[in-house]
């Protein structure tokens, strides 16, 4: 695997370049992150559809267990099990607006990774970049175990386990472990772990930090990239769930679906379930006796047992759901953990707002009453005290506002109507309120008719673990 090996220490040197004056050396971490035998097991699969434009290539590169859809360059990059989701790419075109001017676009965006190592990691939505608004770019990024890359433009970029940087530019970043980070444009900042930090300029920003000790019991990365904790713990329970449904080129479709639903033949669904009309279950969720309402949804990494959602409901990128009832749209953020019991159920009312990387881990029976806004770590009902917020209440804030550990400054009512405002959009974009109609047709209904180009790498001699050089489909612009 001498080429693969290579391809270890380009990616390693290009990251320190810019990453090690701020205190990360990710080359002990890419070292022993991912067993090299396992790079030979994995096929890597590229999804087709109609509705996306097809145009994938790659070059020297490992993609063991990848998940392509859509317009998407790939280089000299080490992708593990990730899901490289270009759905919601923009368009030729399309008009897109940076600080109130309005450009057109002239070709269709591209997800364009370069000398990266992405591990298990979910990059989904489009870029936030008014500077090349057609390219979705990752270049010089490591991002580790089940970290989300959503409509953020990365250059050399640090990413901890289970963190996530959303809807921002991010220049030269460390974002620690179980970190999450929409803030705009940033530029060499150390995001600490278990910090929730959402920032928009001139209106608002919710700052979080986890008390200490916590986040290490749910999530931890040693120096030779070894992670432990809950999060894993539970994640690493069901993996052999899968190993049926990579097994195989062409999965059993399942029985029972609406017309209108779409379950990937890359998820798991166990036990006794309910689905939906206009569901939407995407590649590796995990479902386990469990009732998914109408226009409800689990994205990449979802797990969600002995749980109701009533419907409407959105499950972000890697939400855990287990013993819970969600009222009708019900908001589960990036990442976030809510594990009840059958002795220590969770109730969360309707129009309520988990938000992104949130614990709930009950010791004890949790309701959180409706039209709710949650976060941090809660463990007991009177948690809340410090932990929960009327919407209504928390759009009346004008100025300072300190809950414990959160400290939110600004309007209020900017930031509530903004949450509103994405999850009504993630809803129509998947489809939730399918009428038959063209122009309410999302996710669920557009995947519907995917089919899967099978991509297998060398098996012997000094390019085994690679892929020779290759392209699908139409030429990139």
């Amino acid at each position: 695997m001498e080429k693969l090996e290579a391809v270890f220490d380009h990616i390693a040197s290009r990251v320190n370049v810019n990453i090690k004056p701020m205190g990360i050396d990710v080359k002990p971490i890419l070292q022993n992150a991912i067993p090299r035998e396992r790079h030979l097991l994995y096929y890597a699969f590229y999804a087709l559809t109609t509705d996306h434009p097809l145009s994938f290539r790659f070059k020297n590169s490992n993609l063991a267990g990848s998940y392509f859809l859509g317009k998407t360059m790939v280089d000299r990059s080490v992708l593990y099990k990730s899901d490289i989701r270009g759905d919601e790419l923009k368009r030729k075109g399309d008009i897109v607006e940076f600080n109130g001017v309005k450009t057109k676009l002239f070709y269709d965006e591209v997800i364009r990774i370069m000398n990266s190592f992405l591990v298990k990691t979910l990059v989904h939505n489009n870029s936030k970049n008014s500077e090349m608004p057609e390219v979705f770019r990752i270049l010089n990024t490591v991002a580790m175990h089940f970290s989300n890359i959503h409509g953020t433009t990365t250059e050399g970029v640090y990413l901890g386990p289970f963190s996530t940087a959303d809807l921002s530019v991010l220049h030269n970043c460390v974002v620690g472990d179980f970190a999450y980070v929409q803030a705009g444009e940033v530029s060499r900042e150390i995001i600490e772990p278990g910090r929730v930090w959402i920032k928009a300029e001139n209106l608002f920003e919710f700052n979080y930090i986890f008390p200490e000790g916590v986040v290490e019991q749910y999530v931890k990365l040693d120096e030779n990239g070894q992670i432990t904790g809950k999060l894993i713990e539970y994640v690493d329970e069901t993996k052999e769930d899968f190993v049926p449904v990579y097994s195989t080129i062409c999965p059993e479709p399942l029985e029972n679906i609406p017309e209108s639903s779409y379950v990937s033949p890359y998820a798991v669904i166990k036990g006794r379930c309910e689905i939906g009309e206009n569901a939407l279950i995407v590649q590796r969720a995990h479902i386990e006796n469990s009732v998914i309402g109408r226009g409800a949804n689990a994205q990449e990494n979802c797990y969600i047992k002995n749980s109701v959602f009533e419907g409407n409901n959105v499950t972000a990128h890697g939400g855990k759901v287990i013993h819970t009832r969600n009222g009708k749209n019900v908001f589960v953020g990036f990442n976030s953990f809510i594990h009840g019991t059958e002795d220590a159920p969770i109730v969360i009312g309707r129009d309520s707002i988990v938000m992104p990387h949130t614990i709930i881990d009950a010791q004890e029976p949790i309701k959180v009453p409706e039209n709710s806004a949650i976060w941090g770590y809660v463990t007991k009902q009177a948690d809340l005290d410090t932990h929960c917020i009327s919407l209504d209440e928390l759009a009346k804030s004008t100025g300072e506002l300190t809950i414990g550990n959160l400290t939110f400054t600004g309007d209020g009512n900017a930031f509530v109507q903004a949450f509103r405002h994405r999850i009504e959009h993630i809803r129509e974009e998947n489809g939730a309120y399918y009428n038959g109609m063209d122009k309410t047709r999302g996710h669920a209904q557009k995947t519907q008719d995917a089919c899967f180009n099978i991509l297998q790498p060398f098996q012997s001699g000094p390019e085994m673990g690679m892929y020779p050089t290759m392209a699908i489909g139409e030429q990139f612009a």
